[in-house]
């Protein structure tokens, strides 16, 4: 019941992942007597979807803290306590993000070795996805915060992006090793005397996400999501810009005729739809995070990521990759 567009484009997507993964089922919370006459309308999707009523539901504007005394049996608590329980493998909301990860942590929990969750998404680069985390989950970090993030980060480029050897990056002001604050500088040293000393790059900038410089691109929660935000106010901008600039004249749309087949190309490429669904990593579930605003296709995307998650068994291998980084850092310290 959560996104600007709920429930339609939720059940529109649901349909949409129904044929691309014929094994998935859906369990939908939120007020049945929406869900149902929608429902009825979309031929084959009935035969996978399981409705749990409820008519309580998370609204934009609730605080977090708030929600989470209150909230018990909103849609979205409601979706998360079945992950909990084991009746469902994820959750996909384009609801309330802070209410979505406050709910999430306080009733999942963190895997062992993780003492921070980290919201995660990726971008379309030169050279193909760049996955970057946190987004938003933490504002203030450390040193082992930011390790796990890599360690993370690096489990799901490998299992889910198909990334053999994922490189890693920390994002900082520059390349230089004088560079950052103690927080940083500590982090990266960290990863030089890891398991993951052969995959780490270094230090890189802004510019380099979009380059595809590295494969994770790791930083804190404050600093992605202006990041994250900037990207997209970009892209809009030069969107609006190539858009004006073929109706600027008659032989520009004449142009454009003759380059709307190398155009379709760039706005599938860079279609957002194409990238929806920010992964909160390192808790004891799969939760996922649509944007608020997609529509039917973009959800579906969120679904695929949660499938792909829970196929890929990403969480238990974070715990291993944290629990061998625990284990190596208390030989070091002995």
């Amino acid at each position: 019941m959560g996104g600007d567009n709920a429930p339609h484009i939720v059940l529109a997507g649901a349909n949409i992942a129904r044929l691309r993964y014929p094994d998935a089922r859906f369990i939908l919370f939120g007020d049945e007597t929406e869900l149902t006459p929608r429902l009825k309308k979309l031929r084959g999707l009935p035969d996978v979807v399981e409705i749990h009523h409820t008519s309580e539901r998370v609204l934009a504007d609730d605080k977090p803290s708030q929600i989470v005394r209150t909230g018990k049996q909103t849609s979205m608590r409601l979706a998360i306590d079945a992950v909990k329980e084991g009746r469902a493998g994820g959750i996909v909301s384009a609801g309330n993000t802070g209410a979505l990860m406050a709910m999430a942590v306080l009733t999942l929990r963190r895997l062992p070795g993780i003492s921070r969750p980290a919201m995660a998404s990726f971008f379309p680069t030169l050279h193909g996805e760049t996955l970057m985390l946190d987004l938003g989950a933490n504002v203030s970090y450390d040193a082992d915060n930011l390790v796990q993030f890599a360690i993370m980060g690096e489990v799901f480029a490998r299992e889910v992006l198909g990334t053999k050897e994922p490189t890693i990056g920390l994002l900082n002001i520059g390349s230089e090793d004088i560079k950052g604050n103690e927080a940083l500088k500590q982090a990266a040293q960290m990863l030089r005397d890891s398991d993951l000393a052969d995959r780490f790059y270094g230090f890189v900038e802004g510019n380099d996400i979009p380059s595809g410089t590295v494969d994770v691109v790791v930083t804190d929660g404050f600093t992605g999501n202006v990041a994250l935000k900037t990207a997209e106010g970009t892209a809009k901008l030069i969107g609006g810009f190539v858009r004006e600039a073929f109706k600027s004249s008659v032989l520009a749309q004449v142009g454009y005729l003759f380059a709307k087949r190398a155009l379709d190309k760039l706005r599938v490429r860079t279609d957002p739809r194409r990238y929806n669904g920010a992964m909160l990593l390192g808790l004891n579930g799969v939760c996922v995070k649509s944007h608020g605003a997609t529509d039917a296709v973009g959800f579906a995307t969120a679904i695929g990521v949660a499938v792909d998650m829970v196929k890929k068994a990403v969480n238990n291998s974070i715990a291993e990759r944290a629990a061998a980084a625990q284990i190596k850092n208390s030989l070091a310290a002995s």
